[in-house]
């Protein structure tokens, strides 16, 4: 019973040497920050996905721009998606270049794409946002763990050093704390590398999504007369 309690998961933690503890300290941290970040962007990408299939269901069945135009830019359409705003970038240029006298076709599509195209950047860096702290963390917790582990197996035997016949009693309360460190990494880097390979996958998605709107909304801009 005495052993059992001595290796508890609170005991082995309060009891680690104080390299291991800040180690566990810093995963926790990042742990925690991982999690505020996983929830934060599946609400994000959530709701830009909705915003998305609303936006483009709007644009498809609205007999003329002018009116969706004056409908996104007044946002009774949805609450500004990222593709409204792109709409919303390649309309006004397209309006500004076409006051300018002289301009040809060309010119007037290229304007419009530059600026469709900026927003577009825009968005996809507000989108990715975060994405680069999932995947370190993903990628860097169970080394961390390991570092922690390493060194606390390292003190165990470097106690058996005093001890004049080693036994499993000795050095199992050692190992067990430092085996707790890459626990905790593991437990950091999992959750992290999953929510990353799932929200880069739907950022992927909604990008295609973007451009090809990009390209439709340019083909529909050009035959206006």
């Amino acid at each position: 019973m005495q052993v059992t309690q001595d290796l508890s998961f609170v005991h082995l933690i309060l009891t680690a040497s104080v390299l291991v503890q800040l180690v566990m300290g810093l995963l926790l941290f990042v742990s925690m920050m991982s999690w505020g970040y996983i929830f934060q962007k599946l609400f994000t990408l959530r709701r830009e996905l909705k915003l998305t299939d609303k936006f483009e269901a709007a644009f498809w069945n609205s007999p003329n721009l002018n009116d969706l135009y004056k409908q996104v830019s007044a946002g009774q359409v949805s609450n500004q998606g990222a593709l409204e705003r792109i709409f919303l970038a390649g309309a006004v240029e397209f309006a500004k270049l076409k006051k300018q006298p002289g301009i040809n076709s060309s010119a007037l599509m290229d304007g419009t794409r530059r600026a469709m195209r900026a927003t577009y950047q825009r968005e996809m860096d507000r989108l990715e946002s975060h994405l680069s702290f999932l995947a370190s963390v993903g990628s860097v917790s169970p080394y961390v763990g390991l570092f922690g582990t390493v060194w606390g197996i390292m003190n165990a035997f470097r106690g058996l050093a005093n001890v004049g016949q080693a036994t499993l009693a000795h050095v199992a309360p050692g190992i067990a704390e430092a085996l707790v460190a890459t626990a905790m990494g593991l437990f950091a880097a999992i959750p992290a590398v999953v929510a990353y390979n799932r929200y880069a996958y739907d950022i992927n998605r909604l990008s295609s999504r973007f451009e090809s709107f990009t390209e439709e909304f340019s083909n529909v801009l050009q035959r206006q007369p």
